[in-house]
Formats: structure tokens, sequence, C-alpha cells
């Protein structure tokens, strides 16, 4: 059996976790391609033209599986995973909206519903529906699940220990050595880069965003290398919590990012079209301005273009540098 993941959206998240359940019961794992200029085209052929970019990428992803003849295409409807908390429509809606949208999905999509309050989703309610898909026995599906939940918990802590998501994935299925990657690094300053995986991890959307900064010997934090108690731990008590689990994580990293005399400066990253980003970046941007932080937006669609992008970043590291720099010597910034 052949199960294809589309390589977008959650998949950045949860990819060590469906890898390790789908091959624990046998299954092939067939990933789609890198993003790249004709994947996106053949998406947003398909989509309708209101929605945002993140979407018509995810759409042409599983057109991309389509042609790898695969069984299944693996479609979970991402309802909630915390308590009082839900995600975005789209993610509610998105099997629905692959099935009716592309041609010959529908037979090959893969769904069942993540509705519950653990952050692994590996609570039973939810995979249950595969031993009747896929004709398998629920012991069998237990065991996996508990190995798959194992896989990811392994992989999150890879990432609190500072790692990306590709370097945890390295780390975790490789054999590659944490401590090497981490000593390969230098810093002179501190930013946040906060966004949702999807965009950040995707290397057409942000256009390698973490690898240039590196270049620029700048340290990057994002909401995934943050413990889930620091991202609670905001302003305070009575300080605004958004309705979206990944958009209350960005927005809760910020918070936390504002305060941390460490972190020189924040750069969010956000796709056109994003509704609960809307709300989160102007919030982000309010507290920035209160705590005297820089921050800098970079929205992108499918006509953002790299040499656009890359004199924004370096525009915004040579300011922040030059200003922490004449404040190490001691000259007014």
């Amino acid at each position: 059996m052949r199960i294809g993941l589309p390589r977008a959206l959650i998949y950045y998240y949860y990819y060590p976790l469906w890898k390790c359940l789908f091959e624990q019961l046998g299954a092939e794992i067939v990933i789609s391609d890198i993003t790249s200029k004709e994947l996106i085209q053949k998406g947003i052929k398909v989509t309708v033209p209101e929605i945002c970019l993140p979407i018509k990428i995810f759409n042409g992803h599983v057109i991309n599986l389509l042609s790898k003849d695969v069984d299944y295409i693996f479609v979970p409807r991402f309802v909630s995973i915390e308590s009082k908390k839900w995600f975005c429509p789209k993610f509610l809606g998105l099997p629905e909206l692959v099935s009716y949208t592309i041609d010959g999905a529908k037979e090959k999509i893969l769904t069942l519903d993540i509705n519950g309050k653990k952050e692994d989703t590996c609570e039973w309610s939810s995979y249950r529906p595969l031993c009747d898909i896929l004709e398998i026995r629920e012991k069998e599906l237990k065991k996996a699940m508990a190995a798959a939940a194992r896989s990811w918990q392994q992989f999150r802590q890879c990432c609190k220990e500072g790692l990306t998501i590709e370097e945890a994935e390295q780390v975790c299925n490789h054999g590659v050595s944490k401590e090497q990657i981490l000593s390969e690094r230098h810093s002179e300053i501190t930013l946040g880069v906060l966004g949702y995986v999807y965009n950040i991890y995707d290397s057409f959307v942000s256009m390698d965003i973490i690898k240039k900064l590196r270049q620029m010997n700048v340290r990057v934090i994002t909401f995934e290398m943050m413990d889930e108690k620091e991202i609670s731990n905001r302003f305070g008590k009575k300080s605004k919590r958004l309705y979206w689990t990944f958009t209350d994580k960005v927005y809760g990293t910020a918070a936390n990012l504002m305060r941390n005399p460490e972190v020189d400066g924040l750069i969010h990253v956000t796709a056109f079209g994003c509704g609960p980003d809307s709300i989160a970046g102007k919030l982000i941007e309010l507290d920035s301005e209160n705590y005297k932080k820089p921050f800098m937006t970079l929205r992108v669609d499918e006509h953002t273009g790299e040499s656009h992008l890359l004199t924004r970043i370096e525009a915004f590291v040579d300011m922040i540098k030059r200003k922490k720099f004449a404040e190490q010597r001691g000259e007014p910034a």
C-alpha cells in the first residue's frame, strides 16, 4: 500500500508522526515534490482565487501525488488539539475542499478527524477509523500509534533544544549529531522568526529565510523551538488569547520574545489571504511598539520575488546590527 503525504500545511509539524505510524502499519510513504512555481500554478488553476496561498499550494501537492500512483492521499481534518482552541476553518473543510476541486482526488482521500486535547494528536478516537478503512486490527493500530507518539516526542524535544524542523528530522531519522549542528552556528544578533511551519519551512514560500539569516550570522528562534509553557507565559493572565491553535502559538511566542532582552528583533512571515494572521500580525505590531522591539512583516504570495525579499531582510538585519554594535561601543544608536 502506498500512502501519499502532501508536503504542505501541517505536514512540516507532524511528518515524523505520520511517517512512523504508516510505516509501522506496513505502508510505503510517498511524499510530494518540493514546492516549485509549476506546482503552485497547478494548485492555483483548481482553487478559488480568494483563498490563501497555503491552500493553493496544498492543492498543487495533491495533484503532484495523483501522478505518483498512490493508493491513498492522507488529508486529515484538523479540528482541535487543545481545549477551547480550534484550527482555521480551511483546515476543518480541507478534505471536502480537496475532494471537490481536484479531479480524481475524491477516490484517493484518506481522512479522519483530529479532534482532541493532545498536541501529538494520538488519541484513540481520532485514529480509530483507520481500522475500517485500511482493514487492520485495533491492536495493530494501537501499537503503531504508540511508536508514532514516541517518535514525534523525540522530534519535538530536538526542536525545543534549538533545532529547526529540518535539523530535528536529520537527527531523529538520519543519525546526524545534534551537537555537531549546534557547534557550527555563529551569531551576532538574535531574531525571532514568527510564522506557521508551512510558511517558514516551505523553501519556495519563505525562500529559505532561516538559511539566509544564518548566513548573516543571525541566531533564529521560531515558535516550535519554544516550550509550551514558555508560549503560554505571555504578558499576563488577562492578555489576549487567540482562538486558532497555531495562531495562538505564534502570538504567544511573539509575546514571550518581546520581553527577552537577548532577542534583538522579530520578523513575521505571513501568506497573502491569511485571515487569522491579519489579527495576530496587528497585535504583534502594536506590542512591538510598546516594547520598542524592531519588527518587520514579510507578506508573501505567488508573485513574490526572491530579490525583493532578500533586500528587505538584509536591510532589517543591517539596521539591527548597527544599533547593537553602536550600543556596545557606548555610542548613540
